[in-house]
């Protein structure tokens, strides 16, 4: 089974990742589930950028990284819209990862992205935060890159489709989603 950090989106440490780690744990695999915000979360995601803003990137940066660093450097790095680029911050830094799982939201590829390492990405179709042209152009950037690419596109579904607590839910998107990152997770 794989070790796992999983960040949170912009509105900070919520249910949706505690839920999605105890439904990981179940498969038996070793969750972390940094709480980056320091237990602040945004009830609107206008108050999670505000959040987010005040911290800065580079202190959310630092933070997450002192968070993986008794993680084994083949720990999979995931996270959930904003998550998701935390965890691409860290791939330079940790190229030995099994994997990255990144869910709502694209992010940079590293310049020394492991040949073939297996990515997996979930995006709402279409996605105000994340453009088709901008995936699409990053998706021609990952194959440059030679990594082990997979894309899911869920169409029709708000952004934070995976989460409950929010009108984007998707149940059925949702649950599609899960049965494929256990998959992935399951061969790596």
């Amino acid at each position: 089974m794989a070790a796992i950090a999983l960040f949170h989106s912009v509105y900070g440490f919520r249910s949706l990742e505690r839920d999605a780690a105890a439904r990981l744990r179940a498969a038996g695999h070793q969750v972390v589930t940094p709480d980056l915000y320091g237990g602040r979360v945004g009830q609107t995601i206008e108050e999670g950028f505000s959040i987010r803003k005040e911290i800065g990137w580079a202190e959310l940066c630092k933070r997450a990284e002192k968070a993986v660093a008794d993680l084994p450097a083949s720990a999979v790095l995931g996270g959930f819209s904003m998550g998701a680029g935390i965890a691409a911050s860290l791939w330079s830094s940790r190229p030995q990862t099994s994997g990255m799982l990144l869910l709502h939201s694209i992010a940079e590829i590293p310049a020394n992205a492991r040949e073939g390492i297996p990515v997996q990405v979930h995006l709402a179709d279409p996605d105000d935060f994340e453009p088709a042209d901008e995936v699409a152009a990053w998706r021609a950037h990952a194959a440059r890159a030679n990594i082990g690419l997979e894309v899911f596109l869920y169409p029709g579904v708000g952004h934070l489709y995976t989460d409950p607590s929010l009108p984007d839910y998707d149940a059925k998107a949702a649950d599609a989603t899960w049965s494929r990152v256990d998959a992935f997770l399951a061969v790596l």
